[in-house]
């Protein structure tokens, strides 16, 4: 009697994010593959769960177990893995070359995720903001497409890059209107960062788990959408205009980070941020990089000022500045808005807060030791939330700077004077907006 050949036994490297769109878009209705298990990495509390039965579809009623990355050599022989996807962001290339050895020495054959694949079509024009490292600008620069196209009319809806830290099950779709729905999702600290400002730019914001029901729903309010990357990943939407931002206080990151190369070699606008802050000679490599890998992507350059509601009341004092969490960590930033702002008011110190961490941010300083005297913003869950906020209250300072996107203070208690420090794209020129009209042309005459 003949047989069907065995399925291929998959396993997909993520980070709750991209792993689940990979596997929606690729595997979830393959009968020849068989998707094993998840790792997850990166972020805390999202390992020990499972991709629940009613994301992962008939051929898995029991849903897809996630385990932690450390496990990866043992459920690989544990399942007899053929292929292992690799399906995170923001990773150097000795690690994914560190990660591919260990995964073939194993006996599985590695891959990263197929770009091409993973970008699903939609009816309505869609531009792309991403970016070659995380903190690179990639929230203003989605703020200031959407302000250039309201003012032509046009209701431009948000899809951000997933952030499903909870209940998948109850995350399939979530749409975004008001700070109250901030609340009614539950969101971390770091899922606010996210969707408050574009909330507070008047913009509705989807985010969630299946990539292909929210683009259905954001569609039926649409004129555009825009695509708002996270970290240095690739569009999850086939993009008319695929807009890149680069970071001239990282040369060199645009080309040695994965998938971030991929997003500015395939870019129709490279951004330049922070002009106004950064060294000229990383401007100039960025430009050069740009120049030889792209050549034919049209080069924007702009500037990342920042702004405080009183600056005269940060001259002379001792500051704790509180900057974004994933920026300064697998982000590899030193400093952020809040570093910038001290520095341009005239703080007379920053205060290192590494002596009076406790509980998670302490672990999170132990495990990212170059982040440096600055508070990184960490709030995956109400524990670390009530660290951080234990750690701001034990730090001897005069003053907080907050430099995270949010209104830090509408989600955890700082019992100091404290400013907000906000920061917007400011182009040099008029060209990124030329760029969206003749996107905007292109796809309403292929329609």
């Amino acid at each position: 009697m003949h047989s069907m050949a065995e399925p291929t036994a998959i396993l997909i490297m993520g980070a709750a994010g991209k792993d689940f769109h990979v596997f929606n878009t690729c595997y979830r209705e393959r009968e020849d593959v068989r998707v094993v298990a998840f790792t997850a990495t990166q972020i805390p509390h999202i390992d020990d769960r499972s991709y629940p039965a009613c994301l992962a579809g008939p051929l898995y009623p029991d849903g897809i177990p996630i385990h932690p990355e450390e496990e990866l050599l043992s459920l690989i022989e544990r399942h007899g893995v053929g292929e292992v996807i690799f399906a995170y962001s923001d990773i150097d290339e000795a690690y994914l070359a560190e990660r591919r050895a260990a995964v073939e020495g194993a006996g599985a054959v590695f891959r990263t995720f197929d770009v091409d694949a993973t970008m699903l079509a939609s009816s309505k024009p869609v531009i792309a903001v991403c970016a070659v490292r995380t903190g690179c600008g990639k929230s203003q620069t989605s703020r200031k497409v959407i302000s250039l196209l309201r003012e032509r009319g046009m209701n431009t809806i948000a899809i951000r890059h997933p952030m499903p830290y909870g209940d998948l099950s109850r995350q399939v779709v979530q749409r975004f209107a008001t700070l109250e729905d901030l609340v009614a999702h539950d969101c971390t600290i770091e899922e606010m960062e996210e969707y408050e400002p574009h909330i507070r730019n008047g913009a509705v914001v989807y985010a969630g788990v299946d990539y292909a029901a929210i683009l259905a729903e954001a569609e039926k309010e649409a004129d555009v959408i825009l695509w708002d990357g996270g970290n240095n990943d690739t569009p999850f939407y086939r993009p008319d205009l695929w807009i890149t931002v680069a970071d001239p206080h990282r040369p060199g990151h645009e080309l040695d980070y994965f998938p971030g190369r991929e997003n500015f070699e395939r870019a129709d606008v490279v951004l330049i941020n922070k002009i106004d802050t950064a060294p000229p000679g990383g401007v100039a490599q960025v430009e050069s990089n740009a120049l030889e890998h792209n050549p034919d992507a049209l080069i924007v350059h702009a500037d990342s000022p920042v702004s405080v509601d009183d600056p005269a009341a940060i001259e002379g004092k001792r500051v704790l500045v509180v900057e974004d969490g994933p920026t300064l960590t697998h982000g590899e930033m030193k400093y952020g808005a809040g570093v910038v702002a001290a520095e341009k008011w005239g703080a007379a110190e920053i205060i290192d807060p590494r002596p009076y961490a406790v509980g998670q941010i302490a672990e999170t300083f132990a495990k990212y030791p170059e982040v440096g005297a600055v508070l990184p913003a960490m709030g995956y869950g109400e524990e670390q939330m009530r660290d951080l906020q234990a750690t701001i209250e034990a730090c001897p300072c005069d003053l907080v700077l907050v430099g995270t996107p949010i209104d830090l203070s509408r989600v955890i208690e700082i019992d100091k004077p404290h400013l907000r420090v906000t920061y917007d794209l400011a182009e040099r020129g008029g060209a990124l907006i030329d760029a969206i009209e003749h996107a905007l042309e292109r796809a309403e005459a292929a329609d």
